[in-house]
């Protein structure tokens, strides 16, 4: 069982960054591949990024230009720039066991079984 843990939501003005931590409890995360999603109060869960052990990535078309995925340290990062009111969020991290590159990129738009808790982030003058 892998557990998320995600940290480093906040309340941050319009043009701000922040970056977003994923780390998971009583497992190692290098071994799975990790995305990122949202969800706004009332909407669909949204992805954002994702990214394989070994650090190929995908990000969203809609937020490739602002926000980007990384990973060191057996955690995943998530870093936002240039926030803006539709940002606003609760941020979520996502994981499954890694098959593969090819699997990667043929299944990056489905989320795999395992979902932290989330982090919110407020974007707000």
């Amino acid at each position: 069982q892998v557990q998320l843990v995600e940290s480093g939501g906040n309340l941050v003005q319009p043009g701000g960054s922040l970056r977003l931590s994923c780390a998971a409890s009583g497992s190692i995360l290098n071994n799975y591949d990790v995305a990122w999603y949202r969800q706004v109060a009332g909407k669909q869960r949204d992805r954002l990024a994702s990214i394989t052990p070994a650090g190929s990535y995908d990000v969203h078309y809609n937020v490739k230009y602002r926000f980007q995925i990384s990973r060191a340290d057996n955690k995943v990062y998530l870093d936002l720039n240039n926030l803006n009111l539709e940002d606003t969020a609760i941020y979520y991290c996502n994981a499954r066991e890694s098959r593969g590159l090819e699997a990667f990129f043929e299944n990056v738009e489905v989320p795999g079984p395992y979902w932290g808790q989330g982090t919110q982030v407020t974007v707000s003058s």
